[in-house]
């Protein structure tokens, strides 16, 4: 029996991360072949300052540091690290205690951003992030175009491309899609390069016009951006902030909308769960060409690309569906079969299970 190690963040908070590594989990113990444990690295404040320096934040990495006993009564090490210097030298204790005692290291980015860090890094630092990161054997990317991200420190044939995945209990039976009006979500954190302000700008434009709309806002607001955001919010009649959203509320959240809207340019962004997420319940997806994204979305096919910082180029694409509202029920029925057929929780578990096992 193989004994897998998984360091990184676990629920709660609920981030793309944290899920998959709930999800990693739950497959390995579904495996007879597999022993797994865990060290939960949630930093539980949210804030979208990631990267940054504090002694906070100093103090609570030191904390799980006591837990690097679990590396020498494991095999296969598994990481999922930040993208930062800082998100990678948190976890140099672990990736040297597994290189020195010969464990199998593998790490998983995901995002985009790691590259951009290393080539902005200078001296010692760049030095130190290039030592721990080429200690890995194996490295997993989102998606094919994210493979450069590892290129700098491990060979193009031990870099492996595994899904993102959404879980099953949303695909809906339901073969009904309001045709009727536009019923859009947010669904994510409510920082502002995930496009926050950039969509309520947009819904704005929309009630000036006298449009026909719903749309309902879900997710963590920074603190740090709590009153400009609900200053943005509070003008707009036909938009609620309705908190975080799990389980069937999620669900039936997703349920609700035709268009699910992430005007993302987030620098850590790799391949939001929530597109998936929302593909698996029939929206139409508006986003950005950013990171990831674009080997998931293509568009007019399952959804459609808007500018970054683009309010006006939001309002645009939901002008054009309020006057062609046959997409819905087109885009919708195709995003449910793409996400069968791509992004099962399934496939997303035989995948991990196989990289692994190699």
């Amino acid at each position: 029996m193989k004994k897998v190690l998984i360091i990184g963040p676990f629920p709660d908070p609920i981030t793309g991360v944290s899920l998959a590594n709930k999800v990693v989990k739950e497959a390995l113990d579904e495996n007879p072949n597999f022993n797994s444990d865990f060290i939960n690295t949630s930093y539980t404040k949210f804030d979208e300052k990631l990267g940054t320096f504090s002694f906070k934040k100093l103090f609570f990495y030191l904390i799980f540091n006591i837990k690097l006993y679990k590396v020498f009564i494991n095999d296969v090490i598994y990481i999922t690290p930040g993208q930062t210097f800082y998100g990678v030298l948190k976890y140099a204790n672990f990736i040297l205690i597994s290189h020195l005692f010969k464990k199998r290291l593998v790490i998983h980015i995901h995002g985009n951003h790691l590259n951009n860090e290393y080539k902005f890094l200078h001296g010692f630092k760049k030095k130190i992030f290039h030592y721990l990161l080429s200690k890995a054997n194996k490295g997993i990317v989102l998606s094919e175009s994210l493979k450069e991200n590892m290129l700098p420190f491990i060979k193009s044939k031990n870099i492996c491309v595994l899904f993102n995945f959404a879980e099953d209990y949303l695909i809906s039976e339901d073969e009904k899609i309001c045709v009727d009006e536009l019923r859009i979500i947010f669904l994510s954190n409510l920082m502002e390069e995930k496009g926050i302000i950039d969509l309520l700008d947009a819904l704005n434009f929309l009630e000036d016009l006298k449009i026909n709309y719903k749309a309902k806002i879900a997710g963590n607001i920074d603190k740090n951006n709590e009153s400009r955001i609900k200053s943005k919010l509070e003008p707009l009649k036909n938009t609620k902030y309705i908190g975080v959203v799990s389980g069937i509320d999620k669900k039936n959240l997703l349920d609700w909308a035709n268009v699910f809207i992430l005007p993302t340019y987030y620098k850590m962004e790799g391949q939001p769960i929530s597109i998936i997420e929302a593909m698996a319940t029939k929206n139409i997806i508006i986003t950005t060409k950013h990171a990831g994204i674009p080997d998931i979305v293509k568009d007019g096919l399952n959804g459609y690309f808007v500018d970054v910082k683009s309010p006006t180029g939001i309002s645009e694409r939901l002008l054009y569906l309020d006057n062609n509202k046959k997409e819905f029920e087109r885009i919708g029925f195709y995003n449910k079969n793409y996400f069968k057929d791509n992004f099962s929780l399934l496939k997303f578990k035989s995948n991990i299970i196989k990289i692994l096992n190699e």
